[in-house]
């Protein structure tokens, strides 16, 4: 496990978690899918490829930045391409994202999307991204085999944007989502994190994104931050920003219309245009989650809160058959929590920040 120092001077874990062996999965039926415990099925994977970021958010990131995973801990390109092909063809995913950190930091990223594409052809290919510098490579990742992407982006107000990053490159980041949309990697969803800093904004940040063609949805805070100051009571939920966003545009509530989606959909001023709440804490999806991460360093996490992490790399790299790593991976699996249990009593954050796991 490694620290970190926050703005403040204290000591933080955001390093790796120390569980690293496959727990037991007595009971399992003997079926090729990511099932677990409570009847759920994953086929949406999340691919952290690095830890590195060209921003440091403040929700995200401790100012210094996460502590630098050595280069021989990272998976390879080629290691990325064949756990995301067994994820598929043996384990029954239907759809893989790169997350990091940012992943236009790893320099082999079109290789590791072009790998992918040719591996698992048909299946979605998206990235989650803060967009700095996307504009030199949104055609070539298209050209890969991306399809598309979501931005990280927090508010439009430049000024406003240097302080939540620190850093200022807001003009990068638009000028990274007309590159996107230019290179047909659509449809564009915005990402924008819920925060008491941003919530006067919100209404602007979602008329701007009516007006460039991007979808938006407000994600609610979680304690997920390197710096351990989240705090329920300091939270903006669902229903301020409906709130607010009320005060302008006229909400229909349309819901979702796959129940392992997380955002719940609005329709804006009569459709077609909506935008999407993700309210992780207030309102729980757990039950429908259908998710499976894949970290940097190659292991398994089964819910973004659970430190129990398996780990497909050191077997991989010891010359294990693809269906022993499908093995280790449905072992992980099966054991996954019933829920992130934020609002329980004795509710412990993760080691790893948001940052460290992949979004």
């Amino acid at each position: 496990m490694t620290a970190a120092t926050t703005r403040t001077g204290a000591a933080v874990d955001v390093g790796i978690p120390t569980v690293r062996t496959a727990p037991p999965s007595i009971g399992r039926p003997d079926v090729p899918e990511l099932i677990d415990t409570f009847g759920r099925t994953a086929r949406d994977l999340r691919v952290s490829i690095t830890e590195k970021c060209s921003l440091r958010c403040t929700y995200c990131m401790p100012a210094e930045g996460l502590p630098a995973i050595p280069s021989g801990r990272l998976l390879t390109a080629d290691e990325i391409v064949r756990l995301v092909g067994i994820a598929v063809h043996r384990l029954g995913v239907r759809e893989v994202r790169f997350t990091g950190g940012e992943p236009l930091m790893r320099r082999d990223l079109e290789a590791i999307v072009s790998g992918c594409a040719e591996r698992v052809p048909g299946v979605p290919l998206s990235m989650t991204t803060n967009a700095v510098g996307l504009e030199h490579r949104a055609d070539a990742l298209a050209r890969a085999g991306l399809t598309r992407i979501n931005v990280s982006l927090d508010t439009v107000d430049r000024a406003h944007f240097a302080e939540l990053t620190r850093r200022d490159r807001l003009e990068s980041v638009l000028a990274g989502i007309r590159g996107a949309q230019t290179a047909g990697l659509a449809p564009l969803k915005i990402n924008a994190v819920l925060m008491r800093e941003t919530l006067g904004g919100a209404a602007e940040l979602l008329q701007w994104c009516l007006d460039s063609g991007c979808a938006l949805r407000f994600i609610e805070q979680m304690p997920l931050d390197a710096d351990h100051e989240w705090a329920r009571e300091n939270m903006v939920d669902a229903r301020m920003l409906l709130d607010v966003l009320g005060e302008r545009f006229d909400l229909r509530e349309v819901g979702r219309d796959d129940p392992s989606a997380p955002a719940e959909e609005w329709s804006v001023d009569g459709g077609p245009a909506t935008v999407g709440i993700i309210a992780s804490v207030t309102r729980s999806f757990c039950e429908d989650c259908d998710r499976t991460r894949l970290t940097a360093e190659g292991t398994v996490r089964s819910c973004l809160f659970s430190d129990r992490e398996v780990d497909l790399r050191d077997a991989l790299r010891s010359g294990a058959e693809d269906e022993d790593l499908a093995e280790l991976w449905r072992a992980a699996m099966w054991n996954k929590w019933a829920g992130h249990g934020i609002n329980a009593a004795g509710f412990v954050p993760p080691q790893r920040s948001m940052g460290a796991i992949g979004g």
